[in-house]
């Protein structure tokens, strides 16, 4: 869903900050103990970095986001300098079990999926992305993806202003969330 918003705004107006950027650093770890890494839970990413960045960027000051790499499960030395935008899209899963993040956001969209879909898009992720096997996916599917959804990402959706069923095939909604943005650019 996001893609396609991003797609129709111009690029110097808004930016994008993914919430995956800011998972923890692990290089303390031995790989083998990273890549057991529980990264859908809460507690797997760097919160108080992440408010602080959209705190500043909401001040018009360009911010250094970190680089993960889900391969080595650790940051990069580098940085990707984000520049401050009329708008600032936030995306990630769990953005929504920080209450201080969540009131820095102005407009709360969950993009619901259902369960089965969910399952596709992890095991075609972590296979294509990851390097991971199909019987790797599926166990850690069962044990960590599916558990983490329900205990910290369903009961998020509480905070939304707005709850898309479909995921980011809802053509209604992506057009809804356009005209939006749209009109607070003056596009």
């Amino acid at each position: 869903m996001v893609n396609k918003i991003m797609e129709r705004i111009p690029a110097d107006r808004v930016a994008l900050v993914p919430q995956d950027s800011y998972y923890k650093d692990n290089s303390h770890l031995p790989l083998e103990g990273r890549q057991q890494m529980n990264f859908d839970h809460p507690d797997s990413l760097e919160f108080d970095l992440l408010v602080k960045h959209i705190r500043q960027l909401k001040k018009g000051k360009p911010v250094e986001q970190p680089i993960y790499s889900y391969l080595t499960c650790t940051r990069a030395n580098e940085t990707i300098t984000v520049a401050p935008r009329e708008i600032i899209i936030l995306e990630g899963i769990l953005i929504y079990t920080h209450l201080p993040l969540i009131r820095e956001i102005d407009i709360k969209v969950f993009v619901d999926a259902d369960s089965d879909d969910r399952l596709g898009r992890v095991i075609e992720r972590d296979m294509m992305e990851r390097g991971r096997d199909v019987k790797t996916v599926l166990e850690r599917y069962e044990k960590t993806v599916k558990p983490m959804h329900l205990q910290f990402i369903e009961p998020s959706k509480r905070y939304a202003d707005i709850i898309i069923p479909q995921g980011g095939m809802n053509e209604v909604a992506v057009s809804l969330l356009l005209n939006t943005i749209e009109k607070k650019l003056n596009l």
